[in-house]
């Protein structure tokens, strides 16, 4: 397992920002990290919102609750007052939000919806979808604190976790906002896609990315960190998930190099294991040398892909591969990423 980096604390960017994006190529956990980090968050004592955006369900299984929609709901409270809500955020019931909210559509709206107006709106107009999902991300943003809101309206959080679409389209997804608002010269939809840009490209909204230790995922991940600089957009944590502690001292991974290399006396192995009347010791020998060579070049080869990662210059957090995700584990999980990062608040 490779050695995580000394605890540090978290840049004051990060600390001060209210929307953290969490991205990732599928099949690297990013919807684990994602809870994690709300769930660290949470256990400083913030009031924290944890939000999917995929419509596939992926938080609950993880939340251990049961299927989230649209409406924010409180999963856990924790022994330092720090709240998680979550909710999955679905671009139809924001879209009548937003029809309701900007242009007083209450029943009209409801009858878009009836006729289908609305899913038809969303699927001419992919990006339509990412727009919506942002409107509603931001909104949750900029709430009043819960000292000076006004009574009946909703409370305000001091962060928003976002378990956002793959590398492979987050940055369009933080970007359509911006591509309305060059479309849009005048109106509400303008000022509403103004407003979420800004906030995207500010110090308030940064994105962290979640990579396994494999090739394609770190490819993926490099060029993501690549499109988003170029975007203009914070990067943030660099999240290795599912790294797996061998438990090896350095002169283990010396002898496993020693395996791959061939420097191995397989005849000398076979002799210590027939001194001690291990049955086959030939085959056993050779089947054992085959075993550590595999394990040897995994080792190298998972070495090679952090030197790829650090050459990127993000701050790195290791989180341990554990055997199953849910509630249970999500707590080490939690724990592992705040210990690297050091204090969150």
């Amino acid at each position: 397992m490779p050695t995580a980096p000394a605890p540090e604390p978290w840049p004051d960017a990060w600390r001060e920002a209210r929307l953290h994006v969490v991205t990732g190529k599928g099949g690297t956990g990013k919807t684990t990290v994602a809870a994690a980090m709300a769930t660290a968050l949470a256990e400083s004592g913030r009031r924290v919102l944890l939000a999917e955006v995929e419509q596939r369900q992926s938080l609950a299984p993880v939340l251990g609750c049961s299927p989230l929609d649209d409406h924010e709901r409180l999963v856990h409270v924790t022994p330092a007052g720090g709240e998680l809500h979550a909710l999955a955020v679905d671009a139809r019931a924001s879209l009548m939000e937003y029809l309701r909210v900007h242009y007083h559509l209450g029943p009209a709206g409801a009858v878009l919806d009836q006729v289908g107006a609305v899913d038809l709106a969303t699927s001419i107009a992919p990006g339509l979808g990412d727009v919506l999902v942002m409107g509603k991300l931001y909104e949750a943003t900029r709430r009043t604190p819960r000292h000076q809101r006004r009574r009946g309206t909703p409370e305000s959080y001091d962060v928003v976790v976002v378990d956002a679409p793959p590398t492979g389209r987050v940055v369009r997804f933080l970007q359509a906002n911006a591509e309305v608002a060059d479309l849009a010269r005048v109106g509400p939809i303008k000022a509403q896609a103004d407003a979420v840009t800004a906030v995207v490209h500010s110090d308030q909204t940064v994105v962290h990315l979640v990579t396994v230790l494999e090739e394609m995922p770190v490819t993926e991940t490099v060029e993501a960190v690549g499109e988003l600089r170029d975007a203009g957009l914070r990067t943030g944590l660099l999240v290795v998930n599912q790294v797996r502690d061998d438990g090896l001292a350095e002169d283990d991974l010396d002898a496993f190099h020693a395996a791959v290399d061939g420097d191995v006396d397989v005849a000398a192995i076979a002799d210590e294991l027939r001194a001690l009347q291990v049955p086959e010791p030939d085959d056993t020998a050779r089947r054992l040398l085959a075993h550590a060579r595999g394990h040897a070049e995994r080792l190298l080869a998972e070495g090679e892909q952090q030197e790829v990662l650090d050459a990127v210059g993000l701050p790195t957090v290791l989180l341990p591969t554990l055997e199953g995700i849910g509630p249970r584990t999500l707590p080490r999980l939690a724990a592992a990423l705040a210990s690297q990062v050091g204090a969150l608040v």
